[in-house]
C-alpha cells in the first residue's frame, strides 16, 4: 500500500473551501481535473452539494477516474474512495479542513492506494505531485 499526504493553507474560510469541494462542477476550476463527466456519475445532487453516496466521474486528459463519496463531517472532513482508475487501485483518501486563528484554513489531503507492480514508484511520484497540486487549487480559492 501506497500513501501520500499533502498540506496547503488558504485564506479563505472553511465553509468556502468546503462548499467547493461539495460541488463536482467547480473541481476542473481549482484542480487538476479537466472534467466533470456528467453522464459517467450517479446521484449528484442540483443544487451543487453532493452527499455521501455520491459517485462522481472525473476526466483529466484522456483517462476517466470515478470516485465515490464514503463520508462527510461538515465542514471539516470528506472522505472518498476510487471507483474505477486505470492506474492504481484500493483507493481511499481524506480531505480535512481546519480553521487557522485568522479565519483561513489548513488543508490536509492524505491517501493510500496500490499501483500495479512496475509503476509504484512512478505513481507514488504522480500521485504526490498531484494531490499537492490539488491541495494548493483548493487553497488559492478565495
Amino acid at each position: 500500500m501506497l500513501t501520500y499526504a499533502a498540506r496547503a493553507v488558504s485564506a479563505a474560510p472553511r465553509p468556502e473551501l468546503w462548499s467547493r469541494l461539495l460541488d463536482p462542477a467547480s473541481w476542473p476550476r481549482w484542480s487538476t481535473v479537466d472534467e466533470l463527466v456528467l453522464e459517467r456519475s450517479e446521484g449528484l445532487a442540483l443544487d451543487g452539494r453532493d452527499g455521501v453516496g455520491a459517485t462522481r466521474a472525473f476526466r483529466t486528459g484522456k483517462v476517466v477516474t470515478i470516485e465515490g463519496i464514503t463520508a462527510l463531517d461538515p465542514p471539516r472532513r470528506f472522505a472518498y474512495e476510487g471507483v474505477r482508475s486505470a492506474l492504481i487501485s484500493d483507493y481511499v483518501a481524506v480531505i480535512e479542513l481546519d480553521e487557522t486563528s485568522s479565519g483561513g484554513t489548513v488543508i490536509r489531503w492524505s491517501g493510500s492506494y496500490t499501483a500495479r507492480w512496475g509503476t509504484r514508484w512512478l505513481m507514488r511520484r504522480i500521485m504526490r505531485g498531484v494531490m499537492q497540486r490539488m491541495a494548493d487549487g483548493l487553497a488559492s480559492c478565495s
